[in-house]
């Protein structure tokens, strides 16, 4: 899959823009803070109606203005997509796909398969258990919309039974109704955490080839699901901590605490890994990532890279260069005269600055760049 063009209109600091991408590797460069990142944000956000960094749908819409408009036109396995995304300040967003509306954003998930790549993921490893959790969900979801389907309602009765601890603690004769939730947590529970096992031991076999050929053979990596309770377990720990869960009015135990961890040749890389281990481990996921989509879908997914090639030593970056020279890939950096110069191919190069775009001829990136 391939994305042809982006339309913006007041997004983010960008009054008007209209980019035609190349099938291979789009590079935008400039300053910090002068719309790079801005542009895979929009890309991000048609695939799959969000935005990377949590942004509020407001917040995306360019200063004094009331709205915003990204029109994303791409080819799937031979077929045209338009993709609409409408944001508005003070109502839903509005989405339409080849012109017509849809009324769930989830429909809209798995059009487009997106890999986005940030300096942030190289502490994926080291971070708390939610941006794990963000990682499996966010995958999971592109791939499979029944986890996505069950995930919005486990969250939803996770919220409202959350909700009802509170309101007990005034109302206690409410404690009867808790078991009506407790029922559905459970069975939408066990559905996510069946199918999140699934795919980690899936990720774990793809995973430990890319890390083995990163480290020269040096190095073998392990991925463990590591499960706040197994299906069989969750009934009776929910009833079990229902008095903890009482006091602290919230939920203690579910899917919604899990965890993944890794092990380099059996050591705990989260607790005992060195820095450059910890974002090998964190690329490897990354390009683990890409592969699983390609088997699962049967296409390849479009890689957005944000500023993440400076984090990297050259070795990294040549081994993540060369892997990625089949899909198309949008990536951000601020200097560019040697990447373009001595890595690998690029097929078009655009000058950000202050939210204007420039495509530049190949033969005019020396003046344009000094």
């Amino acid at each position: 899959m391939i994305i042809k063009s982006i339309e913006l209109s007041n997004f983010r600091n960008y009054e008007t823009l209209h980019l035609r991408l190349d099938k291979g590797t789009n590079i935008f460069f400039g300053d910090n803070a002068q719309g790079k990142t801005n542009i895979l944000e929009s890309a991000y956000l048609s695939a799959t109606t969000k935005s990377h960094r949590g942004s509020k749908d407001k917040e995306l819409i360019r200063f004094n203005n009331n709205e915003a408009h990204i029109r994303t036109e791409l080819i799937k396995k031979g077929n045209p997509y338009r993709i609409d995304i409408h944001l508005k300040k003070n109502h839903s967003k509005g989405i339409a796909l080849n012109q017509i509306p849809i009324k769930k954003a989830s429909e809209l998930y798995g059009i487009i398969n997106m890999v986005f790549f940030s300096p942030e993921d190289l502490n994926i490893i080291k971070n708390g258990p939610a941006a794990r959790r963000r990682f499996i969900d966010g995958e999971l979801s592109q791939l499979d919309k029944i986890y996505m389907a069950n995930l919005s309602k486990y969250n939803k009765i996770l919220m409202q039974r959350n909700k009802l601890l509170k309101e007990i603690y005034f109302n206690p004769q409410l404690k009867d109704t808790l078991d009506i939730w407790d029922m559905q947590l459970v069975n939408c529970g066990n559905e996510i955490i069946k199918r999140r096992k699934e795919f980690i031991y899936r990720l774990g076999e793809v995973l430990s080839k890319i890390h083995n050929n990163i480290s020269g053979n040096k190095e073998k990596l392990e991925i463990f699901y590591e499960e706040d309770v197994t299906c069989e377990q969750f009934e009776e720990k929910l009833l079990k901590n229902q008095s903890k869960d009482l006091k602290f009015q919230q939920t203690s135990v579910g899917p919604h605490r899990d965890d993944i961890s890794f092990a380099i040749n059996g050591i705990d890389v989260r607790k005992y890994g060195s820095q450059g281990q910890q974002r090998t481990v964190a690329l490897s996921l990354k390009l683990a990532e890409i592969k699983l989509v390609e088997e699962c879908v049967n296409d390849t997914p479009i890689l957005l890279l944000d500023d993440v090639l400076s984090e990297l030593d050259s070795n990294r970056q040549n081994y993540l260069l060369n892997s990625i020279s089949n899909i198309q890939t949008l990536i951000t950096c601020t200097g560019v005269e040697e990447f373009v110069r001595n890595r690998f191919e690029i097929n078009k190069i655009f000058k950000v600055s202050d939210g204007k775009v420039e495509e530049l001829e190949n033969l005019e990136l020396n003046k344009k760049t000094n």
